[in-house]
């Protein structure tokens, strides 16, 4: 009894812990939200793996897009279906809260473009920008944690 009640009670001292730790990380489930209409898109994964940070298409909040595929993409997505999609390659760390050096895919162009991003708000929300000659031209939205 005494050792489950200790196991419990470090169980739930230790719970904080994650949970900042997970706010200073870009891993994690992110809501995407339509810098034109406001409206939420999607919900985009983003995953470690060798080093870069990925993200994938999880969901799709509009029951008409869910059997989509990638038909304007131009590299190995090309014809992929968007849920389960990855968006985000190889992002790096530049610093504390912020990445580089990768590139995002909009599926709705299937343009590519270079890619960064920065936690906001103590983790709450994850600024995403695409840009174009060497980010003097681009454009930023604002994802949201879901977890």
């Amino acid at each position: 009894m005494k050792t489950a009640l200790l196991v419990l009670a470090l169980t739930l001292a230790a719970a904080p812990v994650r949970a900042q730790g997970a706010m200073d990380s870009a891993m994690g489930l992110w809501r995407t939200v339509d810098d034109k209409t406001g409206r939420e898109r999607a919900l985009v994964r983003i995953f470690e793996a060798n080093g870069a940070f990925y993200g994938r298409i999880e969901r799709l909040f509009d029951p008409a897009a869910a059997g989509r595929v990638c038909d304007k993409c131009e590299d190995d997505r090309k014809g992929k279906p968007l849920v389960g999609l990855d968006i985000v390659r190889g992002l790096r760390r530049d610093g504390e809260g912020s990445w580089g050096r990768g590139e995002i895919l909009d599926p709705e162009s299937g343009s590519v473009y270079r890619a960064s991003a920065r936690l906001a708000e103590g983790g709450r929300q994850l600024v995403v920008r695409g840009s174009v000659l060497g980010g003097l031209v681009g454009r930023s939205q604002t994802w949201l944690r879901a977890e």
